[in-house]
């Protein structure tokens, strides 16, 4: 930097030095230009070597009063041309409508596709009217195993009601009464 600031004119390494106050010399690079603000103010840029900032430039103001010396006005990062900018804000309540308007889209487009399935699946019933119950499955899982593991026990009619409702199309209950295990299965468990 020694080769640079002897480039550099007085009032350049006056804005220069107040830059370095404020941030590590390490991200201060090459002296861009300098702009005359207008009332005896002027702004210096210098290169900045912050990683996230490509295209930015420090930039400090600098009052020249007659008969007073140089005083800083402010210093503060810029974007310059082709710099890496975030997008235009927009207002919370335009976000929003512009958010409800995507919502309302995706739920009609949601019904519309639900209307096409119902209609699809109107032919795949079982014979209890459901289309997720398929010879004692519920969505692929065996009933009567999965009570098993629960160790629940299905009441089965015996054959005078299964006389009487041979018509039936009704599955066996399940009641909530637990298998009571042997005294020897308990005492296996225990081993």
């Amino acid at each position: 930097m020694g080769t640079v600031l002897e480039a550099l004119t007085e009032a350049q390494k006056f804005a220069l030095t107040a830059l370095l106050e404020v941030t590590p010399p390490a991200t201060v690079g090459e002296f861009v230009g300098e702009t005359d603000e207008g009332d005896h103010v002027v702004s210096y840029r210098f290169a900045t070597t912050l990683s996230g900032y490509p295209g930015w430039n420090w930039a400090v103001a600098v009052a020249h009063l007659p008969g007073e010396d140089p005083t800083i006005v402010e210093s503060e990062l810029l974007p310059a041309e082709g710099a890496l900018l975030a997008p235009d804000w927009v207002p919370w309540s335009e976000r929003m409508d512009d958010y409800r308007a995507a919502q309302l889209a995706l739920g009609e487009a949601a019904a519309e596709s639900d209307d096409l399935d119902d209609d699809e699946d109107d032919d795949d019933d079982d014979e209890f009217g459901s289309d997720n119950l398929h010879a004692g499955d519920l969505d692929g899982v065996d009933i009567d195993e999965a009570l098993e593991a629960l160790d629940l026990q299905v009441d089965e009619p015996d054959e005078a009601e299964a006389e009487s409702d041979s018509g039936s199309e009704d599955p066996p209950r399940v009641t909530g009464r637990r298998k009571r295990a042997s005294k020897e299965q308990q005492n296996n468990k225990g081993d």
